[in-house]
């Protein structure tokens, strides 16, 4: 019988080539990636919100974060220290970057903010809203912390090849309540 941490590393090691694969598409494509996202975002003008600073092969979510930026706060993670949840310096599209932990950028400075809405990355989901991220259980913690003191909405913004169908989940996996691909949006069932 395997263990659940080896299927879930076999889980991601699938989802980084699918993912890696639609990157390189889109990318030589010249695909606007953020357009569902920036539809879904105009449904929430004002309301405090993070998302993420790119990386590797990660989709873009930059487009839709400076749109909404006009509109209310938005966030970026900063990670405090491994096993912590994540906290949200705010960002603006001119905000003087450095390096974070995990290779991340975050803001230099800049105000903390606790999200509504929080926009996840990951490496693959399930149209049940089930989510299979880096391991860290950054966003897990994050959001079952985020969700005990009010609701909290995470979308999960990933290319549609990140689409499994059966994901390793366990218990502290926190839900998607909306996964939103570059062709579309999903609600989970």
């Amino acid at each position: 019988m395997t263990d659940l941490p080896t299927i879930k590393a076999e889980a991601r090691k699938a989802a980084f080539a699918r993912r890696k694969s639609a990157y390189e598409q889109a990318l030589a494509a010249r695909t606007p990636v953020a357009a569902h996202l920036s539809e879904v975002l105009a449904g929430f003008r004002g309301v405090p919100l993070a998302a993420y600073m790119p990386m590797r092969t990660e989709i873009d979510p930059l487009p839709a974060m400076a749109e909404a930026v006009a509109h209310g706060p938005v966030g970026v993670p900063v990670i405090i220290a491994a096993g912590q949840p994540l906290l949200f310096r705010q960002w603006q599209p001119d905000s003087r970057m450095i390096m974070g932990g995990f290779g991340a950028e975050i803001p230099e400075e800049g105000d903390w903010i606790e999200p509504e809405i929080l926009i996840v990355p990951l490496v693959a989901f399930s149209r049940a809203g089930g989510r299979l991220g880096y391991g860290g259980g950054f966003y897990d913690r994050t959001l079952e912390g985020l969700r005990s003191r009010r609701p909290t909405f995470a979308i999960g913004f990933a290319f549609s090849a990140q689409e499994a169908d059966d994901l390793p989940l366990e218990p502290t996996d926190q839900p998607l309540d909306l996964i939103v691909t570059e062709s579309g949006i999903i609600e989970p069932a």
